[in-house]
């Protein structure tokens, strides 16, 4: 049945007629309002009062009670929407296969996998040796770890070298703090090995006794390297690597060929790499290349040298190669030159091959090269507008490489492409039940034009026929931080939308990383407008293009995408029906002086720190909870996590508070904040399709439609 549209002038001459009539329009019920406690700073002769300051402090009863009570407003304004979350979730779960498997990928003589099973919210770990036909042995079931606990969600998962051995880690709170496990295989008993407050990374000695992990400081960031030998005391693990600069973190990984152990060190604009013979987990270290500002590398093991891919000289990055013995700046031959129109992103090694990830033009390219030969091809893809990215490639000595595939309109596939014979063999596509028909939606690349001239992509979708005349609703998503692209792939839930007459857009604006490094370089620090007024440029694109219409047009993002939300409706809100800002970084000043709060340290290299007048004033002009005005704003729905690390729950709270204040119209504004969980939301497949349904519930609700 198709929706029905009711305009905003239509709901308001029935909420008058119900008046008429007689009969009780929905009331909504008073939201709360939070206690003013004014809290004056100072800084490059500037004063400022920041009257919800207190709400900083989760030891505060007051605190949890306003949060509380803001959930309850929540839920009773979106009361009158329940039978459409509930229709939505539905709607979700059934073209959900609840039972089903991952391709199995092979590791040595096993086959790695995992299974979701109806009715279960987490995955169960699993694995055949030596074919698929073999028996299942069960490694992990989530689902029994995690009983007894309203969040929970895997970190690391390594296999020891010789699969006797599992580690792994769970967080049971949300607060990205895990505690690791090892898992005798052979007879499923846990060792009594356990090691608290650790985070993502863990790695495995090739002598099958020896972990190395790390662990976060009081600003949780990685900043150590501990390593442990099974069977000994955790307190007595041996510390390995501190990095005391407050700007960089601590990442662990290994190299494909298990040769060696990679401790990477990373701040926004430069690299360290060491490297570890993983033969010999008791020895030291390595440095590849000392430090050097603004130098970024990383590195890819094969034989006797490293493959490094670098912006040294290069702003979107070239390949090089080193001898493992002086790997050093010095010995580095180039392989790859630098393009100026590709970025290049990342490459795989092995035996034979390099598979090269690369960015052209917004999309991402796949190419293989011979390393024999020298010889370079490129994978096809048959769509304008796509996702590829490497899949689950666990074998050195292999001639196949694994890649995952997606767009707007094609479910994530899994293929297998023979790097010699260029043939590729599709593993697996995500089945969507519910009799899905891919040939009945449209996508397409569009181009907004930003203020300075710049063009901006639009990747959007909609249902084939509908007419473009400006009364369709419209969903426009954006990020735009940490050079990290938003690529276009597929999601079942956004099936909804589509089938009740929305076009849903992705606004590639700059500070994202789609149009290569230099995209990203003009969306930040003191450039970092132009992420916003590329969005708003989008937006009238879409408007002007007859696409949807102000009181059609929803918006949403996430974090740092987050941000980007709270400074358009600024900036804009005349533009915007409806606004979904997920736990939104709004705070920015407040927070980005504050350097015992996590990330503040490490990004300053993002935003500019505002210690340094410049920066302050740049970002005092944009800061969402800073430039709260008297005017009338779209309607929000604002997300938080009580235990999020990485943007703190008092700035959604302290957003919301502002603009209660001091909005001036009667739409409505809605803080719902998770209590027990973190950045991410609820944990769990089922919770967070109910989460999605109420935030689609909210977009649909804010539009006009109904059924």
């Amino acid at each position: 049945m198709k929706p029905k549209i009711v305009s905003r002038r239509l709901l308001v001459s029935i909420m008058f007629a119900l008046t008429l009539c007689g009969c009780a329009a929905p009331q909504i019920p008073e939201p709360p309002v939070a206690t003013v406690r004014p809290h004056t700073t100072t800084l490059h002769g500037v004063t400022r009062t920041d009257d919800y300051y207190w709400l900083k402090d989760r030891t505060d009863p007051e605190v949890i009670r306003h949060l509380e009570a803001e959930n309850a407003h929540t839920a009773a304004v979106m009361k009158h929407v329940e039978p459409l979350r509930k229709r939505l979730y539905k709607e979700f779960k059934s073209r959900l296969k609840e039972t089903d498997l991952s391709v199995p990928a092979r590791d040595d003589d096993y086959y790695y996998y995992t299974r979701t099973f109806e009715g279960k919210q987490y995955q169960v770990y699993c694995r055949k040796k030596g074919s698929l036909d073999a028996e299942e042995e069960v490694l992990l079931d989530a689902n029994e770890l995690a009983k007894g606990h309203e969040y929970f969600r895997i970190g690391g998962f390594e296999n020891s070298p010789d699969h006797k051995l599992l580690a792994y880690s769970v967080d049971t709170n949300g607060s990205e703090m895990y505690t690791l496990r090892v898992k005798d295989l052979t007879t499923g008993r846990l060792l009594p090995d356990e090691i608290r407050d650790t985070y993502y990374g863990l790695e495995w000695g090739n002598d099958d006794r020896t972990l190395f992990y790390t662990t976060l400081d009081a600003a949780k960031r990685p900043y150590r390297v501990f390593r442990h030998r099974l069977g000994t005391d955790p307190s007595e693990d041996e510390l390995v690597f501190d990095e005391p600069d407050e700007r960089f973190y601590v990442r662990l990984s290994k190299s494909r060929s298990e040769k060696y152990i990679l401790l990477s060190l990373d701040s926004k604009v430069t690299s360290e790499v060491h490297y570890l013979d993983a033969d010999r987990p008791q020895s030291a270290f390595t440095v590849i290349q000392p430090r050097q500002h603004k130098m970024e590398y990383r590195v890819a093991h094969h034989g006797d040298r490293f493959f490094i891919v670098t912006n040294d000289d290069a702003v979107n990055f070239k390949l090089v190669e080193a001898p493992v013995r002086s790997p050093s700046k010095d010995h580095w031959t180039e392989v790859i030159p630098h393009r100026p129109a590709v970025k290049l992103d990342d490459v795989d090694a092995f035996a034979d091959h390099l598979a090269v990830y690369e960015r052209k033009d917004g999309l991402a390219q796949i190419a293989v090269r011979d390393l024999a030969t020298g010889g370079q091809h490129y994978i096809e893809f048959p769509e304008p507008v796509y996702t590829a990215t490497p899949g689950d490639n666990r074998e050195f000595d292999s001639k196949v490489l694994r890649f995952n595939y997606t767009s707007l309109v094609t479910p994530a596939s899994v293929f297998d492409y023979n790097m010699e014979t260029h043939e590729r063999e599709l593993k697996k596509r995500q089945e969507v039940l519910g009799g899905y028909d891919p040939d009945r939606y449209q996508s397409e690349r569009i181009y907004a034009i930003a203020p300075d001239g710049t063009r901006v992509p639009i990747s959007l979708v909609y249902r084939k026929g509908i007419t473009l005349d400006g009364t369709n609703p419209a969903l426009l998503y954006g990020y735009g931080s940490y050079g990290m692209s938003m690529d276009p792939d597929f999601d079942s839930e956004v099936v909804s939308l589509w089938d009740r007459g929305f076009i849903y857009a992705i606004a590639h604006v700059r500070g994202g990383g789609e149009m290569g490094r230099p995209w990203y370089d003009s969306g930040k620090l003191l450039h970092k407008k132009n992420t916003f007024t590329d969005f708003i440029a989008c937006a009238e694109h879409l408007i002007d293009a007859k696409y949807t219409a102000p009181d059609r047009l929803a918006i949403m993002g996430g974090s740092a995408g987050g941000l980007l939300m709270g400074a358009v409706v600024n900036m804009r809100p005349d533009l915007f029906q409806a606004v979904v800002a997920q736990v939104p970084f709004v705070d920015v000043v407040t927070t980005m002086l504050d350097p015992s709060i996590p990330l503040t340290v490490t990004e300053y290299e993002e935003w500019g720190n505002p210690n340094e007048q410049a920066y302050f004033e740049y970002i005092l002009s944009y800061s969402p909870v800073d430039n709260v005005a008297a005017r009338d704003y779209p309607h929000l729905l604002i997300t938080a996590g009580l235990n999020d690390p990485r943007v703190g729950y008092w700035e959604p709270a302290k957003w919301a508070a502002k603009l209660r204040v001091a909005k001036t119209d009667h739409n409505r504004l809605l803080l719902k904040t998770e209590m027990g969980a973190g950045h991410g939301g609820k944990s769990g497949r089922y919770r967070q399709l109910e989460e999605d349904a109420f935030e689609y519930a909210f977009v649909l609700d804010a539009v006009g439609i109904t059924e």
